[in-house]
């Protein structure tokens, strides 16, 4: 018989370690298990779970894994289906967050309660886009419209609405996973603004959240009442990307999202209030005692901060440990830390395993996790001994998150944890107070919370400006190449080894581990070979072009980047392990194609530019036929335009051939006909390739036979968005080069598109399928498409 010491705790950190493991696991398999599978795993995973045995810790890594894969195949059953095609439909709901506005559309989330023509929609998320029209009728629909969207608002509003989809590059951001994460079910942009009204006014939790905001706004009027207004109530609306930007290179982004210390610091205060209470009065003791009076004031007031904060997730994890040592210390069951933790992290991925997916979840988790097995179970003694404790603690979260931070965001604050000593203080015991004692002060008489409000903000801002000549630095941030997925465990067991205490000899077996990691291979082409890189822009086109030394941008896709950084291209290059091109060559004027200039212009001031003749932008040489130079043994040669040319337009693409030793590659910008009949006129012979990028994204206007017939490539790509209004690319235009004999793929599918002319032939990549996840709307929509054929057969005339 197993005694009872020998079996892991039910609620115990073995048990916790073992739902998050499985839970980990189903997040990173390619394909969901299928749901008579799941379930009997579900089954028996919490049948062995709830008995005594020494296997217990393993049947709960089985219920995590089956969790999880049952909440993901109810996530995505609750979305629109991917490959359906946009619909119109009246909706009546709720504003369920803190309305976006920015220059020219509104974004928020809308909990639908009722949904016309499309009733499968009713009780689910929308992520809702309002834009301005082209021309407003009058100043008062400036004033109104998405300008009237409250939050705790309902809306009766005409919405286009489709399935989630984003656009996937290498080190971009996965627009499709945050959708499964917030359990949003669908895009949907207003069709007709004039015909949306307002229902019932702002009301509940989101309404005095965004009121006191903007009283912050309004009562503070200074450039820091945005960092207090995410300090006190976690509304980040107010940052540019700018600030961001800046945070990040200081590597105090934590603070400013609300970290678990603000959560503790609250419910310090908390227990502080009730000794007060009980202080001055001595007879409250009688009918309840002081400690666990303290410890309901400190579960309380962390509980109020992570709800009026907006319910980040190290907010809630900090709040949930607080909440369950002070219950049980109420309860006269005392509670340790390592407990704490493992109870929080089995309430938070009980009711929800797809938390892993989180950011936030892993660094919440693993920074007490290291700070528990790292320092000792007794209080440091005296001032000093304060100072080493903390010092301590900033030097093992540092070095123990250093993987985590590299492997969910590409890089990490070379000076982070210097900065971090003086400000976590500064703004945690200083800030935060003062913002939150506004905001108290505010919930009680309008006007009251002022004074506070705008102490916090002038102490925030004397710090801020004395961090700016470090986040202006261009060291600032330690950019890592993408590593192989074994590479983090490696670096967290290397990390691990090295915190040992001393005498274990981990040292290099420490370093060697996290080598993979910290110094990960960059496969750069050789001499005389070439790569190149369609990115999914959505609409539009940008391509990278690399040899052994140098790169080349042709065209660089829409706006992506706001006041900030540019969001596709960049993080693109961080990933490959790539220095920044010194030149980039715009096809012609059109915003699919240079949208992203600007802001590749403030993060590359050197950025040299090539653009036709008769070309608005600024700087740029002009790229005329007859220009022709070499890199590394690769051979790049303009074709068109003609030097006569004025307009810059789309027959006056800047179309670039470039030759390796392994093959050549033909991008003609979006050139139509005509300029196809003066191309094939002017050197047939020089338009043969073995990679060519379809012009104009596929219209109808292009891709003439006599042309296709010239190209003769083995690969097509089209870069194009997915369902656009423009119906790119043409089902005659792929037929067409399909006839040929080239294979065509389309970034709206396959995502980045990654393609290598060298020794070994011509290689490509599709960035959707080397990245599989089972969240991917392109994925699920091609398994529908190839399981429709089978499913019409079945009820065909013949069955």
């Amino acid at each position: 018989m197993v005694s009872e010491r020998s079996a892991p705790a039910l609620f115990g950190p073995g048990c916790a370690a073992g739902l998050m493991l499985g839970a980990l696991a189903c997040v990173q398999m390619p394909a969901l298990l299928p749901l008579w599978l799941s379930v009997p795993m579900a089954v028996a995973g919490g049948a062995g779970w709830l008995l005594r045995w020494r296997g217990r810790t393993w049947a709960a890594i089985v219920l995590g894994l089956a969790w999880a894969t049952l909440h993901g195949h109810w996530a995505l059953h609750g979305q629109l289906p991917p490959g359906a095609p946009p619909q119109d439909v009246q909706v009546r709901g709720r504003v369920a967050d803190l309305p976006q506005s920015g220059p020219g559309y509104t974004r928020f989330v809308l909990h639908v309660d009722e949904a016309d023509t499309l009733p499968a929609l009713r009780g689910r998320r929308l992520q809702i886009t309002w834009n301005d029209p082209w021309r407003r009728s009058s100043a008062h629909e400036a004033e109104g419209g998405r300008h009237a969207v409250r939050a705790g608002s309902h809306w009766q509003l005409s919405l286009r609405v489709r399935a989630p989809r984003s656009r996937i590059n290498p080190g971009g951001f996965d627009g499709e996973r945050h959708a499964l994460l917030r359990g949003i079910s669908g895009n949907g942009t207003v069709r007709d603004p004039g015909a949306a009204h307002e229902r019932v006014p702002a009301q509940g939790l989101p309404a005095w959240r965004e009121r006191s905001s903007d009283a912050i706004a309004t009562q503070v009027a200074h450039p820091a009442a945005r960092f207090v207004q995410a300090l006190a109530l976690g509304d980040t609306r107010g940052l540019s990307d700018t600030d961001w930007e800046h945070l990040r290179a200081l590597g105090l982004t934590h603070l400013v999202a609300i970290s678990g210390f603000h959560v503790g610091v609250v419910a310090g205060f908390g227990v502080l209030l009730c000794r007060l209470s009980w202080w001055l009065c001595p007879l409250l003791g009688r009918y309840w005692p002081r400690p666990q009076a303290a410890a309901w004031g400190a579960a309380l007031a962390a509980a109020a901060y992570a709800v009026a904060a907006g319910g980040a997730l190290p907010t809630v994890r900090a709040a949930l440990m607080i909440g369950l040592v002070a219950l049980a210390r109420a309860g006269r069951r005392p509670v340790g830390a390592g407990q704490g933790l493992a109870l929080a992290a089995m309430v938070m991925l009980l009711p929800a395993p797809l938390s892993v997916l989180s950011a936030g979840f892993w660094l919440s988790f693993g920074g007490v996790l290291w700070l528990l097995w790292c320092l000792p179970r007794t209080g440091p003694e005296g001032v000093g001994g304060g100072l080493r404790g903390f010092l301590a603690a900033q030097g093992v979260a540092s070095l123990g998150l250093l993987p985590l931070c590299v492997a969910l965001f590409g890089g990490t604050a070379r000076l982070g944890p210097l900065v971090n000593l003086p400000i976590i203080p500064w703004w945690t015991l200083l800030v935060v107070p003062l913002s939150l004692l506004g905001t108290g002060l505010h919930a009680l008489h309008d006007g009251a919370g002022r004074w506070a409000w705008r102490a916090a903000a002038w102490l925030f801002e004397l710090s801020w400006q004395a961090l700016q000549p470090l986040a202006l630095h261009p060291q600032a941030m330690w950019w890592l190449a993408e590593a192989p997925r074994w590479a983090v465990p490696a670096a967290l067991l290397g990390v691990f080894w090295w915190l040992l205490p001393r005498g274990a000899g981990g040292g290099l077996a420490g370093l060697l581990l996290c080598l993979p990691l910290l110094w990960p291979a960059r496969h750069a082409p050789a001499e005389g070979e070439l790569e190149l890189l369609v990115h999914d822009v959505g609409q539009g086109t940008a391509v990278l072009l690399r040899t052994a030394r140098h790169a080349l941008w042709y065209d660089v896709g829409p706006p992506t980047g706001g006041d900030g950084n540019e969001r596709i291209l960049v993080p693109v290059l961080r990933a490959l392990g790539q220095g920044p091109p010194q030149q980039a060559m715009l096809s012609h004027d059109h915003l699919d194609h240079t949208g992203s200039l600007p802001s590749l212009r403030r993060q590359l001031p050197g950025l040299q530019l090539m653009a036709p003749p008769g070309s608005a932008i600024g700087g740029a040489r002009p790229c005329q036929q007859g220009m022709r130079w070499q890199w590394d043994g690769v051979d790049f040669q303009v074709l068109h335009p003609a030097p006569g040319s004025r307009q810059a337009e789309n027959e006056d693409s800047c179309v670039l051939r470039v030759a390796s030793r392994h093959g050549v590659v033909l991008l003609p910008g979006d050139i139509g006909r005509p300029a196809e009949q003066v191309l094939l006129h002017a050197s047939p012979a020089a338009l043969k390739a073995d990679v060519v990028l379809v012009p104009h994204h596929g219209s109808g206007g292009s891709s003439s036979a006599p042309w296709v017939a010239a190209v003769a490539p083995r690969l097509a790509v089209v870069s194009a968005g997915h369902r656009n209004r423009f119906g790119h690319p043409r089902q005659d235009v792929v037929q067409r080069w399909q006839a040929q004999g080239a294979e065509v793929l389309a970034t709206a599918d396959s995502g980045a598109i990654r393609v290598w002319l060298g020794a070994q032939g011509l290689q490509l990549r599709e960035q959707r399928i080397h990245a599989s996840r089972w969240w991917d709307a392109a994925g699920r929509a091609r398994s529908a498409a190839i399981l429709s054929p089978i499913e019409q057969a079945a009820i065909g005339p013949e069955g």
